[in-house]
């Protein structure tokens, strides 16, 4: 089962056609991020604690349906680890009536802030401070 969190769409997300601007849909993908990796245990403070942070490479959207003022939708969250340094985390933000109105990829690392380069094995490295990918990799 894929992690989701509830959103509400406020007006002041609005532009100026009266959907809800470009921009927004990365900060809900933000949101659905922060509160999966809160839900699968990851411990931020831990990474910080050890001179690790999350660090984001690259991001795309592709906007299917727009999003109006007080609509309610859902922002999911699924991580997908290789063997490399990046991994990907793609959100999917689906309407009440079930439309996606967007999906969002994101190419993330963990960064070693004092080496300031990419940790080989981030998997490993966020299981270290608790991170179960079970709630968000299932199968990793």
């Amino acid at each position: 089962m894929t992690f989701r969190v509830p959103l509400q769409v406020r007006s002041y997300e609005l532009d100026a056609l009266g959907h809800v601007n470009h921009a927004v849909y990365h900060q809900y993908g933000e949101v659905a991020r922060v509160a999966g990796f809160q839900a699968a245990g990851c411990d931020w403070d831990g990474l910080v604690a050890k001179k690790l942070s999350p660090v984001l490479l690259s991001t795309t959207v592709n906007f299917r349906r727009e999003l109006r003022a007080n609509e309610h939708v859902e922002a999911s969250c699924e991580a997908k680890f290789g063997s490399g340094k990046s991994f990907h985390l793609d959100t999917v933000i689906t309407k009440a009536d079930g439309t996606i109105s967007a999906d969002i990829t994101c190419v993330l690392g963990i960064m070693d802030l004092e080496a300031r380069k990419l940790v080989a094995d981030p998997l490993g490295t966020l299981q270290a401070v608790g991170f179960d990918a079970d709630i968000l990799a299932p199968g990793a």
